[in-house]
């Protein structure tokens, strides 16, 4: 929850509001999301500094939340974490989202060869913005 809520107040920042879901969300929800599905934490010198969580469905990864503590932004953790989600997984493609104004996840997920598939506007002039992958299998 901490590494959770600490990466997303840059995104907080960004859309001018703390009223999102993954800052939002309660420690029972977290859990309820895992017992669902599977995640990946990912350690420093035993300190936790990044984690996803992800399901599949009918053969779709489906990626959640990736999280990434701030000052280890930029080491290359988000792009390992979702490499070990796409691996572990035995589905053809992975599906993950962002919204539109989060510019910098949209060129890292871009980065790791996924494609933007579909915009869903939010109401308030931004957007959804769902990105898939095929999987190599």
């Amino acid at each position: 929850m901490t590494i959770q809520r600490a990466a997303f107040v840059s995104e907080a920042q960004i859309y001018g509001s703390a009223d999102m879901p993954p800052l939002t969300q309660t420690l029972e929800e977290v859990r309820a999301e895992l017992a669902a599905g599977a995640g990946f934490g990912a350690r420093v010198d035993g300190r936790l500094v990044g984690a996803i969580r992800y399901r599949e469905s009918d053969g779709l990864l489906l990626i959640g939340r990736i999280a990434i503590a701030p000052d280890m932004q930029g080491e290359g953790i988000g792009r390992a974490l979702l490499a070990a989600a796409e691996n572990a997984s035995t589905a053809t493609e992975s599906e993950l989202f962002t919204g539109s104004l989060s510019e910098a996840n949209i060129r890292l997920y871009e980065a790791c060869g996924y494609v933007e598939s579909e915009r869903i506007p939010d109401g308030d002039g931004t957007e959804q913005v769902f990105l898939r992958k095929l999987l190599a299998r």
